[in-house]
């Protein structure tokens, strides 16, 4: 990792610093993902993922409102109010959160079990609200720079929907559409997301500030990646009143 600034750089040299982190920090390398692309996870542990996962999918929208809420800028909100519309649609059955209710339907998860979000991991809560409390908290510039995952998604994701549709047989074009989306969304929303932290990151504090977003949205995505390996891989202790998948599978 790069030395923390003690004076400011350049703003091409603040956008490397950025891509540094993906490098090192990005999801992708997580062990879980690598069985989950590889074709090494059972529906059940393919099942736990999405279960999780869908937490973090349904609070994006609530994060996002919390963005704009805090936004005394015109054009930041109009642009952002986009994020909302991606993802809980223009009305019921559209967006990003209904295509992977449909991606848990199907893998065989109950909808109505999914939403509840009973089963989810008590790691996977803590990590997404503490995302939700960071983007409402925590500084406009730091709260846009903590978006900046989106930048390295378009990678994740071609391996991902490539791996899943070579090695498992339960799931399909139809299920994996979310992705698909996501493919076109993310890079819009990653390059206005980094023009606007190169613009207003200028000073020493406000770039190192921007930097530590980002690590600690990969940490983020890190420890509940963490969380389903412990529960569902090795050593495969899964908390009380969490999801158990079926004998087998």
């Amino acid at each position: 990792m790069t030395d923390r600034l003690s004076a400011p750089v350049s703003a091409d040299e603040l956008e490397r610093r950025l891509r540094q982190i993906g490098a090192e920090r990005y999801h992708n390398l997580h062990p879980f993902h690598k069985l989950l692309h590889g074709g090494h996870l059972t529906r059940g542990q393919v099942q736990a993922w999405a279960l999780n996962r869908y937490y973090y999918q349904s609070r994006i929208p609530m994060k996002d409102a919390a963005l704009i809420a805090r936004a005394d800028d015109a054009e930041l909100r109009r642009v952002w109010r986009q994020r909302l519309v991606d993802h809980d649609g223009e009305k019921a059955g559209e967006g990003g959160i209904a295509r992977w209710l449909a991606l848990t339907d199907g893998l065989g998860l109950e909808r109505a079990y999914v939403v509840s979000t009973r089963g989810i991991l008590p790691a996977t809560r803590h990590a997404v609200d503490a995302y939700v409390r960071f983007v409402a908290e925590k500084t406009l510039l730091e709260a846009v720079a903590s978006s900046l995952t989106e930048i390295f998604s378009p990678q994740i994701i071609s391996e991902r929907v490539a791996g899943m549709l070579a090695n498992y047989d339960f799931v399909s074009e139809e299920t994996l559409a979310y992705f698909k989306a996501r493919l076109s969304q993310a890079p819009r929303d990653a390059d206005y997301a980094l023009d606007y932290v190169k613009r207003h990151a200028i000073s020493a504090r406000r770039q190192q500030a921007a930097l530590d977003a980002l690590v600690f949205k990969c940490d983020l995505l890190w420890a509940q990646l963490d969380a389903l390996y412990h529960a569902y891989v090795a050593p495969g202790h899964i908390p009380p009143g969490a999801f158990a998948p079926e004998p087998g599978g």
